[in-house]
């Protein structure tokens, strides 16, 4: 079912007749630049004057919103409740966990004082005597703060399990930015759950990540691999740390999100214990999940192309436009009513659309926003139509016209935009399957690693295979795949036993 969705007017950027797609940069001639262009120049998002974080712009933020909303109802679907937990975490909260802190320690945004005042020679300078007893972290995630909390909720078996999520913005201090990938403030949900045992909290670990790889195949229409992380690079607290990674156009990996078993690291650091059903204290089971804006990159990135933006319906805060090609104000209204009924109409079937009649606007320069900002239907109605009866149905995905019948128009676009959603899932697979390759040697996989794409090899499980591979050709080992089946081997590079093989790649 495709929902309503109202979105703003957005700012445009052509003029009243040239296309802004000769503005992006071509993706074979630099795709980072192409990639920026098409962040800033469809409106999504600019820099701030504040170093490393980002503007997101209506248009960026009503995509946003749609996933907020559908990971939102899968949430709650799955027992999940909402709540909000402060930005500031007092800096002894992070010593009680020795490897969290490790992890983050580099990226952390420090309050040290409380108050400003006005000096004369130096103008608005920090008070020196208003410096905080506690220095307090900048939120880079809520782990220590949720869990000392959790220590005043949780003190029965009755309690459990608690299955909380946070929609909230986080801080970690990055040195090289790209918008939406990686900025120094983001927008995240991060869910916190606390269990009786071992067994439901792996469980748990296990049910979120499928709901991301869902939320992922059938919203964003990307395919995911599901896979658990190798110990190098687990999320730092975790016991285990699983993924699901994507494969963008220009062959490097994104992961698109994470689901962690945090066993009882995070219960023990904070004594946060429940009383069992035979009368004894043990320490609470602990899993956290999240994903971020970072799912807006991997959006861009699979699917749009030199014309502009390409958005799954599914996700597009407008999902049809129908433009009216009028020479005067009679025509226009003319096309008025004509079109009346058929924005009724697909409103009643759940579909969000905007009916252009601004005069002030050339069709072709409408022609050209709505193309170039993702919508994926858009409808043409000139005087030959209303004769005909008929409209033009254009697609983003395939840049196709038809001409169609007016009569029954609403249900053949609900048909077309579920169409067009999975042809975009099916193009973003096959390029996936074209990019995946396994090898036995590490000479194949030198040489396949730089072709781009998921290199499928063995690894003998050790750090120090894993470092030299990274250190010496760039990539990184994605995940150790759940799916497809484990088949031993040998490592391509130091000829040890390997249970299976894993992802490799370079990636953002």
């Amino acid at each position: 079912m495709f929902t309503f969705a109202h979105c703003d007017p957005i700012k445009n950027n052509t003029d009243h007749t040239g296309k802004v797609s000769e503005q992006l940069t071509k993706r074979e001639q630099d795709y980072a630049k192409w990639y920026n262009d098409l962040v800033l120049k469809a409106d999504l998002a600019e820099h701030s004057e504040v170093r490393g974080c980002m503007v997101i712009k209506p248009h960026g933020f009503a995509i946003w919103e749609k996933v907020q909303r559908a990971l939102d109802d899968m949430f709650k679907a799955t027992g999940h409740v909402n709540a909000y937990f402060p930005l500031f975490i007092p800096r002894s909260y992070f010593a009680k966990e020795a490897s969290h802190v490790e992890g983050f320690a580099k990226e952390c945004a420090v309050v040290t004082h409380y108050r400003l005042k006005s000096d004369p020679d130096k103008g608005i300078i920090v008070d020196p005597e208003a410096r905080l007893e506690e220095e307090l972290i900048v939120r880079p995630t809520s782990e220590t703060i949720i869990w000392n909390t959790y220590r005043n909720w949780i003190k029965s078996y009755r309690d459990l399990p608690l299955l909380v999520n946070q929609w909230a913005n986080v801080v970690r201090w990055e040195m090289r930015t790209r918008l939406f990938l990686r900025t120094s403030e983001f927008l995240w949900q991060e869910g916190h759950t606390a269990h009786a045992t071992k067994a439901e909290a792996e469980e748990e670990t296990l049910r979120m990540l499928d709901v991301y790889a869902r939320f992922a195949e059938e919203w964003l229409a990307i395919p995911v691999i599901k896979g658990r992380k190798t110990p190098g690079e687990r999320f730092a607290g975790a016991v285990e740390t699983y993924c699901i990674e994507a494969l963008m156009q220009d062959g490097k990996a994104l992961q698109a999100g994470t689901s962690h078993f945090l066993g009882q690291n995070f219960a023990k650091a904070f004594d946060v214990l429940f009383t069992n059903k035979e009368n004894v204290q043990e320490h609470v089971w602990a899993t956290s999940w999240g994903v971020s804006t970072r799912l807006m990159g991997a959006l861009i990135m699979t699917h749009s192309d030199d014309q502009g933006l390409v958005l799954p319906p599914r996700l597009a805060p407008v999902q049809v436009a129908i433009v009216p090609i009028a020479k005067n104000g009679e025509q226009l209204q003319a096309i008025d009513a004509y079109v009346a009924p058929i924005v009724k109409a697909l409103k009643d079937r759940g579909v969000s659309v905007k009916y252009d009649n601004d005069d002030k606007k050339k069709p072709g320069w409408k022609f050209a926003e709505y193309e170039f900002k993702g919508y994926p239907v858009r409808i043409a109605v000139g005087p030959r139509d209303m004769e005909n009866g008929t409209v033009e149905v254009a697609r983003r995905d395939t840049l196709e016209k038809s001409v169609m019948q007016a009569q029954g128009i609403a249900e053949k676009v609900e048909h077309l935009l579920e169409a067009i959603q999975d042809n975009l899932y099916q193009k973003a697979l096959q390029h996936r399957e074209d990019k995946t390759h396994a090898v036995d040697s590490y000479a194949e996989f030198k040489e396949a690693i730089e072709k781009g794409g998921f290199v499928l090899a063995h690894w003998d499980g050790t750090q120090a295979t894993e470092d030299r591979i990274k250190e010496e050709t760039k990539a990184t080992i994605r995940c150790i795949p759940m799916e497809g089946g484990a088949k031993p081997g040998k490592c391509m590079v130091t000829g040890a036993p390997s249970a299976q093989r894993v992802v490799f790649a370079r990636a953002y």
